[in-house]
This record gives structure tokens, sequence and C-alpha cells, in this order.
């Protein structure tokens, strides 16, 4: 693996880090105050900065650093975490995702804003409050310029029956001693997960001491007896002076990719004198002892003065080998009995091979790798179909051996398929989260106070769907921020709270994915909405439309009901584009709304672009496919059943109630008149915003899993059309757009139709 893949395989992991790291500031902004939440939010930063420094991104460093330092003063309690801090936070991570961006793919970033946020961050790190009402709030407190000197550690405790006594010793930088430097007191207590991950405590002591002046203390008070010893577990931890000019940064530095495998704790005192002071409480004996002699395996056969008393062997031995947890028994036990320390090594090498077995259960692949095999298995649906048809063809006693196995192979087929959808399904939080940033932009554009809840992020849908669902949404969220939410003092005046609401959810529904965007701003305008679609020429002046149909007009081309141009302007803008997007995806979207209450649109989307199910019906000498998640019930309609409506049109009576009849051969222009419905079949049918409706074909071939070509991408758009597929036989056959149908059934061609609802 060259540098480049692990440069790839860390912009892929900020992707997630910069997911966590807004999920957790948005938890904050709720009201969480749990402490994970707030080490979650700290440590994905953090990881991002460690990874960035390896590969030498600087500015991405830089800003890191700082943003780090600030939410660490909320996680040590120095900074209340209010809704004027987290919304500079939340602005924060906006900016430290561009400079991500901008470091994988080139470009560059608003340098003001990263300085002024950093300025901020900073502000926020010495306890200035960001506005005078978080101030009234919740006031934080001011960082105080020197804490409080620690508390001594607690003195070794007395010798236990193993014979094992504690040893305080010194590893002691006998240089130039200089002036007073600042002084600090240091707590490290490994995990186990620290050792399990290959990280050495003596290393990290040895680093820790290029710093300067140190004194360090090994606690020994929680190592058990031998027999109640576990080899994985870690039992000691070193409480250590260190006089350093290097500052608090230096330390943690020392310790970045080990913080979270341990307890650490960093505080400075008054004056390097308080150190000894604090010290004497302890029955100390400081041993000089040179970090550099050891050698790889950490093992030291001597002192630098030469001398080497069994104490203090013991003592060195519990620094230089915490990593290793079998000679950690045996220094502790003081045992001779190698058969003891063999069974140990021996569980813990086994522990080591499990936990091994354990790992990596996820991997990284190239999507085009599993394009590839959707495609195959695509082809693969399609040769099982042709050679299913061929057997029908060729052998009509349907007990051979060869439709058992044909039986058998059209079963895992459909089980291969289902297990390759699923590994290209993912669930729309990513989406969803990228949400939240264009909220948080556009309030701050116009003045407003919005706030967006999502629910149903986990929902898993298609990753292509996923790809090509953001554009559309960023439309719609836009536009129900600027044009939808009113001004706080509209609100205020129309007895609402001045907070707006955006909601986004997400459920399946029929074997489809529903999106739902509402919001709780005025609703449309429908006077307005339709008075602008007269002025543009786009309906007569004396047109007819019921109140969903005026809503629909905003997804004409062009249509918008802005008095004002602007980047963010009407819900007109770019509604056109929403709706061609969701019909590119096989989708349809529909509105409804509340003047005075908000507006709500749906969109239904297929879960894949890559195989349905199907029933496969003959009309007008045609073969047609219709989505078998749009059919509810098949019926053999009765001459008693149907009832002439009008001139052209005709119901059927369903179990006491009426359905609308609707030849899909005359939809399509197939044939010149109606055909006869007693002569064929009816599928009762539910479409978003139609209603049910029975569609009339003239046979019923079969159920099918059809593989989905795009009609638009290989040929061109077809009015009542959604896609393509290829039958058993060779044929091609067509995917029915129901909606379109049911639409074109209400009164308007299928062309007017493709203008106020999408392909479905």
């Amino acid at each position: 693996m060259d540098m480049n893949e692990i440069k790839e395989i860390f912009f892929q992991e900020c992707e997630e880090q910069l997911a966590e790291l807004e999920s957790g500031l948005l938890k904050m902004n709720d009201g969480d105050r749990d402490p994970e939440t707030v080490n979650a939010v700290f440590r994905a930063v953090h990881s991002i900065k460690g990874g960035a420094g390896a590969f030498g991104l600087d500015d991405l460093v830089a800003f890191a650093h700082v943003f780090e330092t600030t939410l660490d003063c909320v996680r040590s309690n120095k900074l209340e975490p209010t809704q004027d801090v987290l919304k500079v936070m939340l602005k924060s991570a906006d900016v430290l995702a561009d400079l991500t961006n901008a470091a994988r793919d080139g470009g560059s970033v608003d340098e003001s804003r990263s300085r002024g946020l950093v300025k901020e961050l900073e502000a926020l790190a010495n306890g200035e409050l960001p506005s005078p009402s978080a101030a009234a709030d919740a006031p934080a407190p001011k960082a105080a310029a020197k804490a409080a000197p620690a508390a001594p550690a607690p003195a070794p405790k007395p010798t236990d029956d193993s014979g094992f006594q504690p040893i305080p010793f010194s590893f002691d930088d006998f240089g130039d001693e200089g002036g007073e430097l600042p002084a600090y007191e240091i707590t490290f207590k490994p995990r186990h997960e620290l050792y399990s991950k290959g990280n050495d405590a003596t290393l990290l002591l040895r680093d820790l001491s290029r710093l300067g002046e140190m004194t360090i203390y090994c606690n020994m008070d929680e190592l058990p007896g031998l027999e109640e010893l576990d080899p994985e577990a870690a039992y000691f931890f070193w409480n250590v002076t260190l006089k350093t000019d290097k500052g608090e940064d230096a330390i943690r530095a020392v310790f970045e990719f080990a913080e979270w495998d341990c307890e650490l704790s960093v505080k400075s005192v008054e004056e390097a004198s308080g150190d000894a002071s604090s010290n004497e409480e302890l029955p100390m004996v400081p041993v000089p002892f040179d970090l550099s002699i050891l050698d790889e395996t950490g093992s030291s056969e001597e002192g630098p003065a030469g001398a080497r008393s069994e104490d203090t062997a013991a003592a060195v031995a519990a620094a230089e080998t915490a990593s290793n947890v079998t000679q950690m028994a045996a220094a502790a036990a003081r045992v001779e009995k190698k058969e003891s320390a063999a069974a140990a090594a021996a569980a813990a090498n086994a522990a080591a091979q499990n936990n091994a077995a354990g790992a990596g259960q996820t991997i990284r692949v190239d999507l085009d790798r599993v394009d590839r095999l959707i495609n195959l298995v695509g082809e693969l649906v399609i040769n099982q179909a042709m050679l299913s048809q061929s057997v029908i063809e060729n052998d009509t006693t349907g007990t051979s051996s060869i439709n058992m196995g044909l039986e058998e192979l059209q079963q895992l087929t459909r089980e291969i398929q289902d297990s390759v959808m699923a590994i290209r399904a993912q669930p729309v939080k990513p989406v969803f989260q990228r949400m939240s940033r264009i909220v948080r932009e556009i309030a701050d554009m116009t003045g407003k106070s919005i706030r967006l809840i999502t629910e149903g992020e986990n929902t898993e849908v298609d990753k292509t769907v996923i790809d090509k669902l953001a554009e559309p949404l960023t439309h719609m969220i836009r536009n129900a921020v600027d044009h939808g939410i009113e001004t706080p003092e509209k609100r205020a005046a129309a007895g609402k709270n001045t907070e707006g609401t955006v909601r986004l959810t997400a459920k399946h529904r029929s074997g489809r994915i529903l999106i739902e965007l509402a919001d709780d701003g005025a609703g449309i305008n429908r006077e307005k909405v339709r008075q602008k679609a007269i002025d543009n020429d786009l309906i007569p002046a004396d047109a007819n439309l019921s109140d969903e149909e005026i809503d629909n007009l905003i997804f004409l081309p062009g249509f918008s009901t802005a008095d004002k141009i602007s980047d963010i302007s009407g819900r007109g803008v770019g509604m056109d584009v929403v709706k061609r997007s969701i019909q590119a995806l096989g989708g349809r979207i529909n509105i409804t709304s509340k003047p005075g209450h908000g507006s709500v649109f749906t969109m239904s989307l297929p879960l894949t672009l890559a195989v349905l199910d199907g029933m496969v019906v003959t009309v007008a000498g045609q073969t047609l496919v219709v989505p078998l998640t749009a059919i509810v019930e098949t019926l053999q309609p009765e001459a008693s059943a149907i009832h002439s409506f009008g001139a052209n049109h005709r119901l059927i009576s369903i179990r006491n109630s009426f359905c609308p009849l609707v030849d899909v051969g005359r939809i399509l222009n197939f044939r010149a008149t109606q055909a006869n419905p007693v002569e064929g079949v009816a599928l009762l049918v539910e479409s978003e915003g139609g209603g049910q409706r029975a569609l009339m074909v003239d046979a019923i071939q079969g159920q099918r899993q059809v593989v989905i070509k795009s009609l638009e991408a290989n040929y061109t758009h077809v009015p009542g059309i959604a896609a393509a597929t290829i039958l058993g036989d060779g044929r091609v056959a067509l995917i029915l757009d129901v909606d379109a149908v049911v639409g074109a059934s209400r009164g308007q061609s299928l062309k007017a139709e493709m203008s106020l609802a999408a392909v479905g």
C-alpha cells in the first residue's frame, strides 16, 4: 500500500469523524451533557488533527488544534456549552470540514472566516463569553492562569504477602538545572487496551523525560496476588512531576495516540519547589535512571550509577515491562515457578489471538467493484429468466429434474441479489447531517432562528439513491428556510414560537423509501402562486384548479414567487430541478400545504435502482411491467360492476365502493378506442396523492424479478414509462410509471402531467 492509498484511507476516516463531530455537537445543542458525548466530540477533532499532522497538512492541524483546545475546556468543565458557545463550535465544524475537503481535493478556504473563528475559539478557551445573551444564560468561568497544586500521590502500601514492596523512583535529567521552570503534576494510568494495541508505557515515559527534568513514582497499589492476576489487565500507574518550559500541549502530545487508552491528568503547580514539598509526604526513594539505555525489549541490566539493588531492580522492572503482562506477573509475585509464567504467557497469547480474530469486522471496498458485482448479478437474473423461459417452452410436464434444478437456481439467484443489494444499502444519516449545515448557513444569512429535527436517519437505501439525493434535498432545505419560515418578528406577531422548525424524516413503506420535509412556516400563498402562473402564461386566467394543483405549480420550470432575486430566492427557485432529480431516480414528489401552518414535501423513492419485483402484463399487444409495490390486488371485472360516468369515464364497484377505471392502453395511445373491461384484468393500484385506481390491462403473464435499465439514458424520456427491462425471451419490456398514468386519468395529458408529477 503506497502513501496515496494511506492518505485516501485517512480522508475516508475524516468523513466518519466529521459526521461523529457534528452529530455530537447537535446532541449537545439539544441539551445532552453526557461526558461520553463530549469525549466523542473531542476525540473526533483530536483524531483528525493527529492524522493531518502525519501528512503535513499544516492548515488543518492548526485549526484543529485551536478547536481541540476549546473542546478540552468544555470537557474539563472550564467552559459551559451554552447555545452561543455551541453555535461557534458548529461553525467551526463546518470550517474543519472545508479544510479537510480542501486538503483532499485542492482549492481554498475562506481565510477571513477561519481566522475569525480561530479568534472566537481562543476567546472561549480564555473564558470570554461569545455574546451578552450567553453571559445572561450561563456565565462561563474565567480560565484560571494556573490550576491549584495537585493532591499528593498516595503513599505506597506496605509489603503484601508476595513480599513485593512498591518503590518510588525518578528518571532525572542531570543537566543544567537553570532557573525555576514551570512544573506539572502528571498522572498516567494505562488501561489494558493500551498494551493490546502495541503501545509501551516505557517508551511514553521516555519521550516525556525528554521535555525536561522529571521525577516519577510508580504506584502498584492495585496489583493483586498472583492467583487473582489477570494477564490482560493493567495494574500499574505513574505519578510524574515534570519541570519544563515546553508547556502543557507538548506534554499531551506525547500521549497523543494513546490518550484514549489511558487515564491522563496534567495539572500545573505554582512553583517547582512545590513539587518537592508535596512529594515529601511520600517515602520517596529517588533513583536516577536514564531511559535512553533501554533496549528494544525495554530491559535494563544496570542503572546509570552502575549499582543495582534488589529493590531498585523491582521498581525499574515495573516501568520497563508494564506492557508485558507475563513479566509483570513474575516481577510482582517473585516466584520461580516457570510453569506458572508459561501458563500466564499462553493465556495472554490466546487472548491476543482471540482479539485479533474478532477485529476487522468491516472492510473498505472500492465502489466500482460493487457496481460491477451488481451489474453481473443483474445479468445473472436476466439469464436465469431466459433459462426459465426455454425450459417452459420445451418441457411442459413441470416434474422433470431440470425444473427442480431451475427452481433452486431461481431461489439462489434471488438470495444473491438480496445480499448484493444489502452491500450497497446505506443509512441516509450522512445526507441528513449535511442538511444541518445548510440550515445554519441560510438561517444566518436571513437572520432567522431555525431548528432542524431529523428522524429515521438509520433508514437504509441504495447508495446510488443516497448520492443523488443530496442535490434535491439541498434545494428544498434552502427554500424552506428562506421562503417557508417567517422572520422572528412575523412569527411572534402570528403567535408562533420565534424559532422555526424544519423536520426531515425518512421511513420505509411498501418497498420504497419515503422522505418528508416539513416546515412550520407560512405555507403556500395560493393566490400569489396562481396569479404568478397566470402572469407568466403558464395557466389560463379562467383555469379551475384544485388546491393541490395550485401547490404543484411551483414545480414548473422557472416559476418563482420571489419579489427580489438573490442567491436564496423564493420557494420556486430550483424546484423544477428538484422535480427532475427525483424523476431521474424513478421517484415522485408531492406537496401539501396549509396556509399559516407550513408545508410538507413528500418524496417517494425506490430502495434500489438495480432490480424490482414486477407484474408482467399485456396491453394492446405490448408487454409492460407494473411495479409490484404499487399493486394492491388483481381482479376480473364483471359487467354488473362497471358503471359509466360522464362521456369518457368509467367506474368499477369493489366491495361497495367505486374506483375509477383507467384504460392503460388508451392513456399510452396504444389504441384509439377504449377496450371492454370485461375482457381484461383490473389491477387495483395505489399512487402517491392520487388515491386508488383500477388499471385495466388485457392479460397477466406472471410475476417476475426484472433488472431496471434506464430508458432516458439509453434512448429518451417517454411519458408514462419509468424505465425498461429485458425479459427472459430477450424482448425489451417497458416498466409502467403508475403515478403518471394515474395523473393522466384525472384529465391531464401525459405531457402536462409530467410537468406536475415525477416519474415513479
